[in-house]
């Protein structure tokens, strides 16, 4: 079942990756906490792989200072992996599709979602930990009880929305392209995913966890 576990994060992970390049390739905004990476990438001149380790590395430093139990198996595959296939996929796009009309970009951004989504379900249904992100907000509110998650959650989200703007428009970005890293699809990963992720939950994740093996008493449990 461990075993099963983990490739049900690894899959998850590299699901989720793929479908942040399919919104960084549509360019109507990405979730929040992406909104933060796109600014600081425009910013910083290294790979967006590196980058994104980098930025999780701090993150999971204050996350190991703070509530370590958080900390698991997925969390070092969301550290290593996502940056790095995120980069691989918004390159492939660009190479396959170089100028996307808006139908095309708005067809892109629906699918990133849906993806997204299925790749959450996997990675949080596995249960092996959290990413470096996720777990500052439930470090402030299981910790340092600092309100209910989803205050402290959509705190964090406002948070690296406001900076990541802040910093592309720094590094010389300019205003009328603020939407392609803070857009329609950023307000839809921030409030919208919950219900079609527990679809994906109900009907694809929890499912394959079931093994033959588990007796009729186990299974009632779950």
């Amino acid at each position: 079942m461990k075993t099963k576990r983990v490739l049900m994060s690894l899959s998850g992970v590299i699901i989720c990756a793929v479908s942040v390049g399919l919104f960084k390739h549509a360019a109507l905004g990405v979730d929040p906490f992406q909104s933060l990476m796109s600014g600081l990438n425009a910013l910083i001149p290294i790979s967006f792989g590196t980058l994104y380790a980098i930025v999780n590395l701090l993150l999971l430093a204050f996350a190991l200072l703070t509530d370590r139990h958080n900390v698991g198996i997925a969390t070092a595959i969301n550290l290593f992996f996502l940056g790095y296939v995120t980069e691989f996929t918004l390159e492939q796009l660009q190479i396959l599709m170089p100028v996307m009309s808006l139908p095309i970009r708005v067809v892109s951004l629906l699918i990133a979602i849906v993806v997204l989504c299925f790749g959450s379900s996997l990675y949080m249904t596995a249960d092996l930990g959290v990413s470096p992100y996720d777990a500052v907000a439930i470090a402030l509110t299981e910790k340092w009880k600092l309100g209910k998650f989803k205050y402290c959650r959509a705190g964090t989200d406002i948070v690296c929305v406001i900076i990541g703007i802040v910093v592309f428009l720094i590094s010389g970005g300019a205003p009328k392209e603020i939407p392609t890293i803070a857009g329609v699809g950023t307000i839809i990963t921030a409030f919208f995913m919950g219900p079609l992720i527990e679809f994906f939950n109900v009907k694809v994740a929890r499912p394959l966890l079931k093994t033959e093996t588990e007796t009729p008493q186990n299974t009632a449990r779950q």
